[in-house]
């Protein structure tokens, strides 16, 4: 199987990159700068891609089997196309080479509430501060969902908590939206994106994945907004 990997120089989609070696996938990387990726392996190919350049998007979509979407970037409150943009161009891409398994990031911040069972501290003050924050990232996000939703393919939206560097994949939690839990490692994010592409799993469904055990400090879950 082979899929092409949009946001490979993230630090998440570094980890989707790297695992998918480990396990023997061919994985092509599409980044802006190619020759500051640091990845090197025989079943990995790096291209340079602009997500917002429909050329570019097209080449790297064909020949693909699936695609996976880590687009993002760091908090802001300036205005954010990216992800809206991003799989505007992809998803025509997809159309005309007959790619239909797409899984995609988004946020569980983009539903606009927090999940059942979170502490009175999360809900009356970090989710505020994160929404402030990233209101710009998550309205854009809910733009790609809908899009996602309504482009006719086998989709998989997969929404993060506060992400973190964690040093191994968990026993962590995947299921329908608005599940309790506030963190998602980045090893546990690239494995559940990995599953979800080679597995077929949760078509046309949106799922959140919450890291359950060696979870950071409350406070680390608005330090950083990069995929």
């Amino acid at each position: 199987m082979g899929f092409v990997v949009f946001g490979a120089s993230g630090p998440t989609g570094l980890q989707v990159v790297q695992q998918a070696i480990d396990k023997g996938y061919e994985v092509t990387a599409a980044v802006r700068r190619p020759d500051e990726f640091p990845l090197t392996a025989p079943s990995l190919q790096v291209v340079r891609v602009d997500a917002l350049d429909a050329e570019s998007v097209e080449n790297a979509v064909a020949g693909q089997d699936a695609v996976i979407s880590i687009l993002g970037g760091k908090y802001t409150m300036k205005p954010v196309s990216i992800f809206s943009e991003g799989l505007g161009n992809i998803l025509p891409a997809m159309a005309t080479h007959n790619v239909k398994r797409l899984v995609c990031v988004s946020s569980v911040c983009v539903p606009g509430k927090a999940a059942p069972g979170e502490t009175f501290l999360f809900r009356a003050a970090l989710l505020p501060i994160l929404r402030t924050l990233g209101r710009t990232a998550y309205f854009d996000m809910g733009r790609m969902e809908e899009i996602v939703r309504n482009s006719g393919l086998d989709w998989t939206i997969v929404r993060a908590s506060g992400l973190f560097d964690g040093t191994r994949v968990t026993d962590y939690t995947i299921a329908a939206s608005s599940i309790p839990g506030r963190y998602t490692s980045r090893a546990d994010l690239a494995d559940a994106l990995l599953r979800e592409v080679t597995e077929n799993r949760n078509v046309k469904a949106t799922v959140d994945v919450v890291t359950t055990e060696g979870v950071p400090r409350l406070t680390d879950s608005f330090r950083r907004g990069q995929k």
